[in-house]
C-alpha cells in the first residue's frame, strides 16, 4: 500500500487457502490498546490462513487420490480418449464429500470453537477501542468548546 494509506489493504486470493491477506494499517500514534487488536487480528488471520491452506491440499490431494481410485476400480484412466481428466458423477463425488467432512468433522469442530473465541476476543478489544476514541473525542471536543 502507498505511504499515505489509512486503511487495511486486502490482496487478492492467496493459491492455497483462497484466503484474501490483509495488510493491516498501523497509526502513527498507535495505543497499547489499538496494538493489542491489531495483532489479534494479524495473529487471527494468520491461524486462518494455515487451516485453509493445510485443509485445502490435504482436501485436493485425497480429491485426486479418491478419483483414481474409483477410476481405476472401473478399468478407466485419468484421461479419456480426447485427452481430458476423467471425471466421475455427481453421486460418486457425494461419497467422496461425505466421508472427507466426516473424517474431519473434530478437526473443523476444533478449527470453529478456535475460531469463536479469537473473534469474542477481536470483537471485546473492538469495543474497548471505539470507548476509548469516544471518551478520547469528548475530551477534546470539551477542551476545545470551553476555550
Amino acid at each position: 500500500p502507498p505511504a499515505h494509506s489509512r486503511n487495511d489493504w486486502i490482496g487478492p486470493p492467496d493459491k492455497h487457502s483462497n484466503l484474501r491477506p490483509v495488510i493491516f494499517y498501523v497509526p502513527p500514534e498507535e495505543s497499547a490498546l489499538e496494538r493489542r487488536l491489531r495483532e489479534a487480528r494479524q495473529e487471527a488471520q494468520a491461524c486462518d490462513q494455515r487451516f485453509w491452506a493445510l485443509h485445502n491440499r490435504a482436501f485436493s490431494q485425497e480429491k485426486e487420490e479418491f478419483i483414481f481410485s474409483r477410476l481405476k476400480a472401473k478399468g478407466r484412466e485419468m484421461r479419456d480418449e480426447t485427452g481430458e481428466k476423467a471425471t466421475l458423477n455427481a453421486e460418486e463425488m457425494a461419497d467422496f464429500y461425505k466421508d472427507f467432512l466426516s473424517k474431519n468433522f473434530r478437526k473443523h469442530m476444533q478449527y470453529n470453537r478456535d475460531w469463536y473465541k479469537r473473534n469474542f476476543t477481536i470483537t471485546f478489544l473492538m469495543g474497548q477501542v471505539a470507548l476509548m476514541r469516544a471518551l478520547r473525542w469528548l475530551r477534546w471536543k470539551k477542551k476545545n468548546v470551553g476555550s
